[in-house]
């Protein structure tokens, strides 16, 4: 059979400090005209590389191609020239990428850079140009093309700068379409426009296209055939239905399982290695279960109250115009009770991540009031809020971020802790620290290494560290999962159970993933445009949503076949 594009017994490899490190194996698979074809697996799977390299885009000093061909209208891709790639590019074989904020220049608007391509790549005028980029926002859905046209990337969301990289993408009409990981940052909403878009322009324009994902249940939207990958290898490769109704690969089922079920409360999320040791424990939460647990939360008093809380902001779009209030939290009220988990979740600027820095004084409350433990912490002087830190702490979504690159994971650890005078000397610090890092499942060893020498998942493990070593009454998880895979996220879900049943932790749980949400929260606070639209018991929301808004929050998840 004729096949749009073949990769034959394909294996790159890396090398570092001289040595040559095979990462793909000897890899084979198709992809056909008018096809939506998923590769799934997670981060160092060789899921991303193996595509960069059908572009040409591996990195020249690092890497190599070891072995086998990438066929594309007979040629070699294998074998061609940077300057016979030029002419592919873009024109043939496109690629959205990932982060859309790191792959458009901030410093040209929208419109020019997608006008650049078709410059380079067609002889239409400059007028023609301009009115094919207009088309071209039109067709992917962007409100607003001619404002968007003239916009820089920062004037507009996420969402919509997805939207921008694909109409670059598909300027030229490629033949060939590389989705990598285009929606991982998304809410669940905007990336099932995005699922959408992609599948209408596919059926419209017959291109085929390869879309990357760690997340199974999503190509379950999207593909015809899905492969499989783990650890450079390909391990399955199947129609969608066979895959999800008879996945026969250990690594495809624990992908499966290892995302929070919609229907059944498991008290543990099966890990990759629960399923390949065929150690997975099924014990479920019943609704009995659930239901004595929170009579014993609720018969006691508030741990926190939050009462007609409001944030707003002062907002100036241009020099001379008029300032504008806009209010980011809206009349907001909640109480929270000593171990609970209150999930929140809402699109992106629907106030969550603004609620949670009111609460942790991050960013101070214009109205209202929030009560702690009684008290009015919104009056605090800043000596006060310093001693209430220890109390209340956050975990941030990008722990990369949040720690000191000049200082090791020991020393990032100790620091919160000598601050609020834990312990009576460094020797005690460092034990407690070492027991810490065993209990989130790092090791003792650890201590002396330093951030970057981690993994995303690791990382986490360490913000989560560095939190609970202050024994604090309140955590705000913020998005603390949402870049992980899904396998790490799972073990990053189990620890957060787990630390709170040993240290009876209460958190407030912020997440644009529903599935997670429903999965760790006791009660559920939907907020939408700065206000509650919502607030109930989470299986009560899921299963019965009152309002219009939580009902398409909910129908947007990826469900799986």
């Amino acid at each position: 059979m004729n096949h749009l594009l073949a990769i034959e017994n394909l294996s790159i490899s890396f090398f570092s400090n001289r040595k040559e490190n095979e990462i793909i194996h000897n890899i084979s698979y198709h992809l056909n005209t008018n096809e939506i074809l998923g590769i799934v697996g997670e981060s160092g799977s060789g899921k991303s590389v193996s595509s960069l390299a059908i572009l040409g885009l591996l990195p020249k000093k690092i890497s190599k191609i070891t072995s086998g061909s990438i066929i594309f209208e007979d040629n070699d891709l294998t074998k061609i020239t940077s300057k016979a790639f030029q002419q592919i590019r873009g024109q043939k074989i496109a690629m959205i990428f990932q982060e859309p904020m790191s792959s458009l220049n901030p410093s040209t608007t929208c419109g020019n850079q997608v006008e650049e391509i078709l410059f380079q790549h067609t002889k239409l005028s400059k007028k023609e140009v301009k009115a094919e980029t207009l088309l071209l926002f039109e067709k992917v859905k962007l409100p607003e093309p001619e404002r968007v046209y003239s916009s820089y990337p920062h004037e507009i969301s996420g969402g919509q700068k997805q939207r921008v990289m694909i109409a670059m993408a598909i300027a030229c009409k490629p033949q060939i379409l590389i989705a990598d990981e285009p929606t991982t940052a998304l809410d669940v909403t905007v990336q099932n426009d995005i699922v959408d878009l992609l599948k209408e322009l596919q059926t419209k324009t017959k291109m085929s296209i390869i879309f990357i994902t760690h997340d199974l249940s999503l190509i379950s939207q999207i593909a015809n055939r899905v492969l499989v990958m783990y650890k450079g290898n390909i391990v399955e490769q199947n129609t969608v239905e066979s895959i999800f109704k008879s996945p026969q690969h250990n690594y495809t089922k624990a992908l499966i399982s290892a995302r929070p079920s919609l229907t059944k409360r498991l008290k543990r999320l099966p890990t990759i290695s629960d399923v390949m040791n065929d150690a997975v424990n099924n014990s479920v939460i019943t609704s009995e279960m659930r239901a004595i647990q929170h009579e014993k939360i609720y018969n006691q008093a508030p741990l926190l109250e939050v009462i007609n809380l409001e944030k707003e902001y002062i907002s100036k779009s241009g020099l001379f115009s008029k300032a504008e209030n806009f209010k980011a939290v809206n009349n907001v009220s909640f109480k929270l009770y000593e171990g609970e988990t209150l999930g929140l979740v809402g699109e992106s600027g629907c106030g969550k991540s603004t609620l949670g820095n009111a609460i942790l004084l991050l960013d101070r409350p214009t109205a209202g009031t929030i009560l702690f433990k009684g008290n009015d912490i919104t009056k605090l002087n800043s000596t006060q809020v310093k001693a209430l830190r220890k109390d209340i702490q956050i975990i941030f979504q990008d722990p990369y971020s949040s720690l000191n690159p000049r200082l090791t994971v020991g020393q990032a650890i100790m620091e919160p802790m000598k601050v609020h005078n834990l312990f009576s000397n460094a020797t005690e610090r460092q034990e407690k620290v070492i027991e810490i890092l065993e209990r989130v499942g790092l090791e003792a060893s650890h201590f002396n290494r330093y951030p970057h020498e981690f993994s995303g998942g690791q990382r986490q493990r360490i913000g989560i560290a560095r939190t609970v070593a202050l024994q604090p009454k309140l955590i705000v998880c913020d998005e603390s999962v949402s870049a992980l895979d899904i396998s790490v996220q799972a073990q990053v879900l189990n620890l957060l159970n787990e630390l709170k049943e040993n240290f009876g932790f209460t958190y407030v749980f912020i997440s644009h993933d529903l599935a997670v949400v429903k999965y760790m929260s006791d009660q559920l606070l939907v907020m939408n445009k700065g206000k509650i639209e919502e607030l109930d018991d989470a299986d009560v929301i899921y299963n019965a949503p009152k309002k219009e808004y939580t009902k398409k929050l909910i129908d947007a998840i990826p469900k799986g076949l």
